[in-house]
């Protein structure tokens, strides 16, 4: 089976596609059908044969399609008709965003070739509610419109430029993906840490750091240690130098307040100290302690099965009989002058002079009775 590579843009990424028996060579238009709809796009990598070990996608998760067809004389002038109405495009963008006042900024505009779905790609510093905006479009070209949010540095892709060395950015030249930069890649490479020096024109650590890389440090004794921050310590990062606010230990990153005001998260990696006594360093090739294994519970040896309790006859308790109260005696009585007459009459007075006192203080409380 045999497999091509294509591009839809001048440096984007490079989609694998089966070409269905086409003779196709490097450098031929040929349409093919993606997620956005029918594109043109250009033959990048000429026909081979699939390794068995290989498994190429046209897409992220869709497997390996087939080509459209060859781009005919018809299709590329219909491709350049697509390109001058973009350009329209792409001013009709400007008026209405003026017109609905929102904050973001307009890049590009794409037209799929087919003209199924036009996207406008614009860059803002935070949510914008473009809903109004994309009905005025949509009732304008009659067809579907996506607005679509990219960062800095798809935005200098997108639209290109000179770099401080002079030559055309990597990014819009041939770059098809962003790769992550670290300020350490800089210091392997002893260049300057000033971060307008090291920055490209879209802010970020400039590309070319990552892949020319590996070019002055091949040979190069790789670092073993790391240095862990400490709080309230001075550092330098990628985007400037600032102080250490927050550290994790169990990411290994920490927080930095720039001199600028503004807060941002790196890792131990890509932090260099301002004064090498303020960082703790950290040996990687430290053997690590492996945690002992956690030993299972010895299981409890099993009890022999008791036998069968005979049935016994229930026991019979003999209960003594409760002693009666003593009373009084003769001698309690003399004692206190006290016989049970007495005690009788007592007790008859005391309860007729309460009922008395109950009703004389009823009396008292309504004055009708």
């Amino acid at each position: 089976m045999q497999i091509i590579g294509v591009r839809l843009k001048k440096a984007g990424k490079i989609f694998f596609f089966d070409p269905d028996g086409e003779q196709l060579v490097k450098g031929d238009s040929v349409l093919v059908e993606t997620a956005r709809g029918l594109e043109c796009a250009q033959v990048v990598v000429a026909a081979r044969e699939l390794a068995a070990d290989e498994n190429p996608q046209s897409e992220p998760g869709l497997p390996l399609k087939k080509i459209y067809r060859k781009a005919t004389e018809e299709d590329l002038r219909q491709l350049e008709i697509n390109h001058a109405d973009e350009r329209r495009a792409f001013e009709i963008g400007l008026q209405k965003i003026e017109e609905h006042g929102l904050p973001m900024k307009l890049i590009n505009v794409e037209f799929t070739f087919d003209v199924n779905k036009i996207i406008f790609f614009f860059t803002a510093d935070g949510r914008v509610d473009f809903r109004d905006l994309v009905r005025d479009l949509a009732s304008i070209f009659r067809t579907r419109i996506e607005l679509r949010q990219v960062g800095v540095r798809d935005e200098a892709k997108l639209l290109g430029g000179m770099g401080g060395c002079g030559r055309p950015l990597c990014c819009a030249t041939f770059l098809g993906d962003f790769i992550p930069v670290s300020i350490r890649m800089a210091k392997d490479q002893n260049l300057s840490l000033n971060p307008t020096k090291i920055s490209g024109v879209c802010g970020r650590l400039m590309c070319c750091l990552k892949f020319e890389n590996d070019l002055y440090c091949e040979n190069c004794p790789r670092p073993t240690t790391t240095f862990k921050p400490k709080l309230g310590s001075r550092v330098v990062v990628a985007d400037g130098e600032g102080k250490v606010v927050a550290v994790s230990f169990s990411r290994r990153n920490a927080t930095i307040l720039l001199d600028t005001n503004k807060t941002i998260v790196a890792g131990w990696e890509d932090i260099l100290p301002v004064n090498a006594e303020e960082l703790e360093v950290v040996d990687e090739t430290a053997p690590i302690e492996e945690p002992k294994p956690i030993e299972e519970p010895k299981p409890r040896p099993e009890h022999p099965i008791r036998p069968e309790r005979m049935e016994r006859p229930p026991r019979t308790v003999e209960r003594t009989p409760r002693p009666e109260r003593p009373r009084r005696t003769e001698a309690f009585n003399r004692r206190y002058n006290r016989s049970e007459n007495v005690e009788r009459e007592n007790r008859s007075e005391r309860q007729t002079r309460s009922r008395a006192d109950r009703l004389r203080r009823q009396s008292r409380r309504d004055p009708r009775k």
